[in-house]
């Protein structure tokens, strides 16, 4: 399992302490993401219990996962709450033909620590999409402060405002 620590965008600086790190291996169809988030002073506002499809995630604390073709422009985005709250969503092109993706299973989202959770995402069918692997990842976080703040992390980010969707993003390999 990969662990990089996730870059926060410059233009909006995390709380002072405060450190994304994550996981991932893939397993047949099933990608499994460890996100650790260090939070020493408590600053972070996390989102309340949730289950099942909800939009708008990323307004508040959220991880996310972009998977998308090797090569073609379609690509997958998945929410997933540290509330249990997670959403799908199926691209054609860069911010082009939003529609909610089917799947297979929910994504499982666990608390397995204090400030660690573990998201299986199963990718059955997500071929139909992207084309076959191997796919393109980025892995990213939107984490809200108590006092409404936001930081926007990745594990790499293009020039200008935070945009998770940019290719610069996809800045990992699956497959």
């Amino acid at each position: 399992m990969k662990s990089p620590i996730l870059v926060p965008h410059p233009d909006c600086p995390p709380p002072d302490s405060v450190e994304v790190a994550v996981g991932w291996t893939l397993d047949v169809e099933l990608l499994t993401l460890e996100v650790r988030v260090s939070d020493p002073f408590h600053t972070i506002l996390w989102p309340a219990p949730a289950v099942g499809r909800a939009d708008n995630l990323w307004q508040t604390s959220c991880f996310e996962a972009f998977i998308g073709s090797g090569t073609g422009s379609g690509y997958a985005e998945f929410n997933l709450s540290p509330s249990g709250a997670w959403a799908a969503y199926g691209f054609d092109d860069y911010r082009i033909g939003m529609r909610d993706l089917d799947l297979t299973a929910p994504p499982q989202i666990a608390r397995t620590a204090s400030n660690h959770w573990q998201a299986t995402l199963d990718l059955t069918g997500l071929e139909a999409l992207l084309g076959p692997a191997p796919w393109r990842l980025a892995i990213t976080a939107v984490i809200e402060a108590k006092d409404g703040s936001k930081s926007y992390w990745s594990l790499a980010h293009p020039p200008g405002k935070p945009d998770f969707h940019h290719a610069d993003c996809f800045a990992a390999r699956l497959g």
